[in-house]
């Protein structure tokens, strides 16, 4: 048989996989494993979701190809994101799709082609990079540094780049490093587009995981609709990500290219999903706030337990994740993530798995209770890995 494409060759899962086996090799051996690795939330999804979803399978009509968003769904967005965000949409601005993993790696397909630049956040998420590669577009990292608070300095991308730039990605709350940022980051962005002539893509996942303040949209600031769109997800918000609820939300031209290239490898949107996604929109959101204090709580059972044991982590902003530097003399960000496996039986991701600047940290999810949490700190405070 011959060889893969090179695009395969490119698309790396090798520290997953690694780190996978060492955790089954430490629950071999009898350890307690606390698994802090994939950001997957422990809360069940609300009842009232879930009944949307069970009532609407009840119907054949709803298991058949669906080809286009319901109206009843497009209005629950629409009017979600008015009472939410003050971000007025219309119809033509709202695409669903299958998760953002999905939405945001087929992006880059509709915006950029080979020899074109993306602006990609360094640390980011694994699927930005996707959606540059599947474009055959060439990747530039932007790095996020702790010490300019892990915020762009766009001033720093050459001209020569953005005079190539297809898009820029941005990410805040952001995953991996749990920051937040202030309006001027989105303004700037928004500025760079207009001159430069490309678009801005956002990633709006975790606006109701934010532990100062109230997140928002891209789409409020002044402009934003004009360059870009955001991808809006119920995953973390609503816990259900198992369903893939996600929008692709803003300039109606982009929206619309989407929704064209979509139509070439998907039939639309489960029925009875949809339904959960209306459900959860129009329905009783008190959930989402009571979610968003238990991860606060969480985050500092976690983060001031690392602490109190000689690990200086800060106080992640937003998200569920916590960002960790690895303590001096520990190597490599893989090196220590399984040195943590096997000593102390904790299970996190190496920082080199999502990007040239995130070697030297690791990543841990807020995804188990406080107790597990504090039971995990005194694991790694037992084992002396940080002696």
């Amino acid at each position: 048989m011959r060889e893969f494409s090179e695009l395969t060759k490119k698309l790396g899962t090798g520290v997953f996989t690694r780190l996978t086996a060492k955790k089954i090799e430490a629950e071999k051996r009898g350890k307690t494993v606390y698994d802090l690795f994939v950001g997957t939330p422990d809360f069940p999804c609300e009842k009232h979701i879930l009944d949307a979803g069970i009532k609407a399978m009840s119907d054949p009509e709803n298991i058949k190809y669906t080809l286009l968003d319901s109206p009843e769904m497009i209005n629950a967005v629409i009017a979600y994101y008015s009472s939410r965000y003050g971000v007025s949409l219309t119809a033509d601005m709202i695409a669903s799709c299958n998760g953002t993993q999905d939405g945001m790696g087929h992006v880059g397909m509709l915006l950029a082609d080979r020899g074109d630049v993306v602006l990609l956040p360094d640390p980011g998420y694994i699927a930005f990079e996707t959606s540059a590669l599947f474009a055959y577009a060439e990747p530039y990292y932007y790095p996020l540094t702790e010490k300019n608070g892990f915020l762009p300095d766009f001033s720093a991308i050459p001209e020569d780049v953005l005079k190539r730039t297809a898009y820029l990605v941005l990410s805040y709350p952001s995953n991996p490093v749990g920051a937040i940022a202030p309006p001027r980051v989105y303004e700037e962005a928004i500025s760079l587009a207009r001159k430069y002539g490309f678009a801005v893509i956002n990633d709006n996942a975790y606006s109701d995981i934010i532990f100062e303040g109230v997140g928002g949209s891209f789409l409020a600031f002044d402009g934003a609709s004009e360059v870009g769109a955001e991808f809006f997800s119920l995953s973390k918000s609503f816990d259900t990500t198992g369903a893939r609820i996600s929008f692709l939300i803003g300039n109606a031209e982009i929206v619309g290219a989407f929704r064209k290239l979509r139509s070439q490898y998907d039939f639309g949107m489960f029925g009875p999903v949809q339904a959960m996604a209306v459900a959860a929109l129009t329905g009783d959101k008190s959930g989402v706030k009571r979610r968003c204090e238990e991860y606060k709580r969480r985050r500092n059972a976690l983060c001031g337990g690392l602490r109190r044991i000689g690990w200086n982590v800060p106080d992640s902003k937003g998200t569920m994740f916590v960002w960790a530097r690895v303590p001096e003399g520990h190597g490599t960000s893989e090196e220590f993530a399984g040195e943590l496996i096997e000593r102390a039986g904790v299970m996190c991701t190496p920082g080199s798995s999502f990007g040239p600047s995130g070697e030297g940290y690791v990543r841990f999810a807020l995804v188990k209770p406080v107790e597990v949490l504090e039971a995990a700190v005194k694991a790694i405070a037992d084992s002396g890995v940080l002696k």
